[in-house]
């Protein structure tokens, strides 16, 4: 069903922003692995809401509960059940959505589809969907590290609106992203970036940008082609994030601007390692991993919900207008890179484990 990603790792979120709670059924975990209630909260505490000031206020502890599948602090094999209740809810916020459609949401598609839906803060279209993914994502992580040590995942925003980050791929950290509030890798940008976030914010306004992802370390061979090239997968695991509009890898859509002779990667031996002089091909070549690094971009729309009155339709199908209520993120891209991390990680294990099973590591 649509709620469910992967094919060996294999993932079930549920649960709508205002209901009980969210979270994500696992299967297909190996078992023996170490995890913890700790491991996992580490990575839903950089997506949680009211982490800074620049992100919505809503007040959210996301404290997971392990369910099933963990016994001594060691995997199973069995099914793992991840639970995050929620506890600020403020549905009434959302009184009025329930008969008018919000501009660039999921209100008025839901109901097209399935003639019913869930209006407090969008049910299953919220980003607070995502947490079920990034719990997920914590246990993969150990998973690929016990297969294939050494693999990184690090996202950080490339840009907010026209302001652009300069970030080497190659080199960034982790620490040096998660050292500002903005989540990007070029010191420079941090202020810029948070004053505009700021500014748009006092507008009543929102504003979009770019999230950008490397994955170092990943062995040749990951990917199979003809439908599930790795990069058809991250493509798909990407957009199906809220608010993306966009995915490229390596040189992306800029490659157009270039012949064949300027963009072709060509090989070199490196000892007894096959390496490319350039990687313009993003670490993927025919769908598979080459062994440089995975390089790719998501966009993200400015945040639909804005504090402005908007032009709209009733559900009765009536010309009216919608101003925003409730809590929301003026922009979605601090929030976004672990969100980002998350699926990448998720599609990497999958593909790991594929691997294995079908030609070993």
């Amino acid at each position: 069903m649509s709620s469910t990603l992967g094919q060996l790792f294999r993932i079930s979120t549920w649960g709508e922003s205002h209901g009980v709670g969210v979270g994500v059924n696992i299967d297909g975990c190996p078992p023996m692995l170490e995890i913890s209630q700790e491991d996992i909260q580490k990575e839903l505490d950089r997506r949680r809401p009211g982490q800074s000031d620049i992100v919505t206020p809503r007040k959210e502890g996301d404290v997971c509960e392990i369910l099933s599948g963990v016994f001594e602090g060691k995997t199973l094999g069995s099914p793992i059940g991840i639970l995050v209740r929620n506890k600020d809810q403020r549905p009434s916020s959302y009184d009025e959505m329930k008969d008018k459609y919000r501009p660039s949401h999921a209100d008025y598609t839901y109901d097209a589809k399935y003639g019913i839906r869930a209006w407090h803060g969008g049910g299953r279209a919220s980003a607070r969907e995502t947490i079920g993914r990034v719990a997920a994502a914590a246990v993969a992580k150990k998973v690929t590290d016990s297969l294939c040590p050494g693999i990184e995942t690090i996202a950080y925003v490339k840009s907010i609106k026209d302001l652009e980050a300069n970030v080497d791929p190659d080199t960034v950290t982790f620490d040096q992203v998660e050292s500002n509030i903005v989540r990007t890798g070029d010191p420079a940008m941090v202020d810029p970036m948070i004053n505009l976030i700021k500014e748009v914010r006092s507008e009543g306004n929102s504003v979009g940008g770019v999230v950008e992802c490397v994955i170092r370390n990943v062995p040749a061979g990951l990917g199979a082609p003809v439908f599930d090239k790795l990069e058809a997968d991250l493509a798909k695991a990407m957009m199906s994030l809220p608010a993306t509009k966009g995915f490229e890898i390596g040189s992306g859509f800029g490659g157009t601007l270039l012949t064949g002779r300027e963009h072709n990667d060509h090989f070199f031996m490196e000892g007894d390692k096959v390496r490319t002089k350039t990687n313009r091909s993003g670490g993927v070549q025919g769908g598979i991993s080459n062994g440089e690094n995975i390089i790719f971009r998501v966009a993200f729309k400015p945040t639909a919900t804005i504090m402005t009155e908007q032009p709209t339709v009733s559900t009765s199908h009536e010309d009216t207008e919608l101003k925003g209520r409730g809590r929301h993120d003026a922009c979605v891209l601090p929030r976004a890179v672990p969100m980002v991390e998350a699926m990448a990680n998720l599609i990497l294990v999958d593909h790991l484990l594929r691997q294995r099973a079908q030609c070993g590591l």
